[in-house]
């Protein structure tokens, strides 16, 4: 009898009705059931997965084989199971819950037999809200290089392996890890094949995101995350060596397990249980975290991991309820740059760059949501005439900023600018003598409505200047020249900032008057 081409792996534990979609996207492949072979696990079910399993392998008898066994807690053992008995030239790993586009397995093989790939990724999606990373599907590509593309961060089993690869170097599943035990066996597959292929044409995979969320690594608990993060860490130092290449890995595992478990639930253990997971996070950073990767991992993530690899368990609490909330520390602002003063900043005996602290983007948005509360004119130390606008910010912090961080200017012209503690929060005062007003509108001697603008910290974040209700200062005439204009500063419908610049001509006082004239008759 001829080996079939590929063997699909299905490790099931309850997981119905998804079952029933994922073994009719199986059954139905275009690469024809000759072809096909299908080796379900039910590892202990007690929804009738098991009964819908032998179901399928009465009606598909040559394709479908059914194993059954107790329990094992987790997806290796009746994956390692399915492994012993399958024949296919190449294996496909499917989660029980997950299904496949009706082309995928006759495409992944004819391109694994066309290049001669080890491995082919598929490309791969969420449905239900269940997220999938993206970036190495990009497009397809007859081979990428493990330690210099986006793998790293598909390291899911779902692909097509060469069995003869799984063979000869014995992958196996960890059974020892209830969750992420697809890793090892998939990173160390990439690592000895010879070649790795993507393809980006077509939706091969669905993963699915259960309605009950009760897919392992939704539903793992913070001790399991933990174990898994550590194994997962300590498998990557074995595999690789020290250098660029080992760095392209962790650089997923710091980014994704190990700072995944420094978010809001660490705040939810008991204080005996946090310190000791700090104490064995603190050991992974101290260990494996190198310059290489800390310089490449995203500016949160960095600062939880170095809080847990040097600061104490309160500098860590602090700052994972600081990200929690989305509150910023107090702000030293540098030029048109702004620095948050979270764990290390300016830390001599840690010598961390200023670059790991810049906030300005968010720090800028904070400080933007300021509301117009007052127009109106007065007279500056010389005494001209200065419109004066006064607004408000939530941000109490906003008072500390030198005033060149923020600028407030009606079409184009930057206002004299002051801060100061109010209310609670921060005043914002903005100025612009009369005078500087009329030469931003008399161009055509046409009305002319000028937008406030609000910007802070070198433009990071730009908005036009909303107000609190109406406010209205009095209209003002003002001569340029030989010209006479009238000055409104008002809001509009928008509650928009807006200064109405309007031309004073004789044909203008002629209307006006008969108008005045010709209501008086009436």
């Amino acid at each position: 009898m001829t080996a079939p081409d590929v063997t699909v792996v299905v490790a099931v534990y309850n997981t119905m009705p998804y079952l029933t979609e994922c073994l009719d996207s199986l059954v139905g492949q275009s690469i024809g059931l000759d072809r096909l072979e299908v080796v379900a696990v039910d590892d202990g079910s007690t929804d009738g997965s098991g009964e819908e399993l032998d179901r399928y392998a009465k009606r598909y008898p040559g394709t479908v084989t059914v194993l059954h066994q107790p329990n094992s807690g987790g997806p290796a053992a009746p994956s390692n199971r399915a492994l012993e008995v399958a024949q296919g030239r190449y294996v496909f790993f499917i989660g029980s819950d997950d299904h496949l586009g009706p082309e995928a397995l006759e495409r992944l093989v004819d391109a694994a037999d066309r290049w001669g790939s080890d491995v082919v990724l598929g490309r791969m999606v969420g449905t239900n809200n269940r997220y999938v990373h993206q970036a190495i599907y990009a497009s397809t590509s007859e081979q990428v290089d493990l330690f210099d593309s986006e793998l790293p961060w598909s390291l899911s089993n779902t692909k097509l392996f060469r069995r003869d690869l799984i063979e000869r170097h014995g992958l196996r599943f960890r059974e020892d890890m209830r969750m992420g035990s697809d890793q090892p066996f998939t990173l160390e597959a990439c690592v000895r094949a010879g070649r790795i292929s993507v393809l980006a044409d077509y939706v091969y995979y669905y993963a699915v995101k259960r309605d009950n969320a009760q897919n392992i690594t939704y539903a793992s608990r913070f001790e399991e995350r933990l174990r898994c993060a550590e194994e997962l860490v300590e498998f990557v130092a074995g595999l690789i060596e020290p250098g660029p290449r080992r760095d392209a890995i962790l650089l997923r595992n710091f980014s994704w397990e190990v700072a995944k478990l420094l978010q809001a639930d660490f705040l939810d253990l008991e204080p005996a249980r946090q310190e000791q997971a700090h104490q064995r996070i603190r050991r992974l950073v101290e260990n494996h975290l190198t310059d290489g990767i800390r310089e490449r991992l995203a500016p949160a993530v960095r600062l939880r991991l170095l809080a847990a690899g040097y600061g104490d368990l309160e500098r860590l609490l602090q700052l994972i309820r600081q990200q929690k909330d989305g509150a910023l520390p107090e702000v030293t602002v540098v030029g048109d740059r702004g620095y948050a003063h979270y764990f290390g900043f300016r830390d001599a005996g840690l010598g961390f760059p200023d670059e790991w602290y810049d906030v300005t983007e968010r720090a800028a948005k904070q400080a933007i949501k300021v509301t117009a509360t007052q127009l109106a004119w007065e007279r500056d130390e010389t005494g001209a005439q200065t419109l004066v606008l006064t607004a408000h910010s939530p941000w109490a912090q906003l008072a500390g900023f030198p005033p060149q961080a923020v600028q407030v200017s009606l079409g184009g012209l930057a206002a004299a600018v002051t801060l100061r503690p109010g209310g609670p929060g921060t005043v914002v005062r903005a100025q612009w003598p009369l005078h500087q007003l009329l030469g931003i509108g008399v161009a055509g001697a046409e009305p002319r409505k000028v937008e406030a603008k609000l910007s802070v910290l070198g433009g990071a974040a730009t908005t036009a200047l909303r107000a609190e209700g109406r406010p209205a200062a009095p209209r003002r005439a003002a001569r340029r020249g030989f010209r006479l204009y009238l000055v409104t500063p008002h809001t509009d419908r928008k509650h928009r900032v807006i200064l109405m610049i309007t031309s004073v001509t004789s044909r203008r006082i002629v209307a006006r008057l008969t108008t005045k004239w010709s209501s008086r008759g009436k």
